[in-house]
């Protein structure tokens, strides 16, 4: 089974598709896909690994090539987040740009297919009204395209407003 959660930034998108994710079978993995970048990126990571320690996830650090993961036995994933691997995959360590429609898409097919449950994290950057850079136009355009092929791909999608999960997208 395949689940797509989608929301805003600090929405409870990871801790509700971790919830969902432990009701699926074992062993549980966590594939994590930021970058960590500077000072800043290394604590954001230590305090996200402190906050799952005890929550039974094997945890994998995965930021491109999505696809290419092997499990060493099939059970629950959660893929957290959509966000930075589309960044990872879209823009090198020089700033150049590519598409990363195909390459993020694909390598989410091949690992649901590996799993057998996967929870997909994504956030929605598309519902503020501003000017941006061509970079983040582009990025924020390919999002969309990504956000939209996962929940057709998925059996579950839900959208989290306020903590709230609202299901759009499979058993009511």
């Amino acid at each position: 089974m395949i689940t797509f959660i989608c929301g805003g930034s600090a929405s409870g998108k990871s801790g509700f598709g971790e919830s969902l994710c432990i009701k699926g079978p074992g062993p549980y993995y966590y594939i994590a896909t930021m970058m960590p970048y500077g000072e800043e990126g290394q604590k954001r990571v230590k305090r996200h690994r402190k906050m799952r320690q005890n929550k039974g996830f094997m945890t994998i650090e995965k930021y491109t090539d999505i696809g290419d993961i092997d499990f060493p036995e099939k059970g629950s994933a959660i893929l957290e987040c959509v966000g930075n691997l589309t960044a990872n995959e879209m823009f090198d360590e020089h700033g150049n740009m590519k598409d990363p429609f195909e390459k993020v898409t694909e390598g989410i097919k091949k690992l649901a297919d590996k799993c057998l449950d996967l929870v997909i994290i994504s956030n929605d950057v598309s519902r503020d009204i501003s000017t941006y850079t061509d970079g983040t136009n582009d990025y924020i355009k390919a999002m969309g395209r990504i956000n939209n092929c996962l929940a057709a791909l998925s059996d579950r999608t839900y959208e989290m407003v306020c903590g709230i999960p609202l299901k759009i997208k499979g058993d009511r």
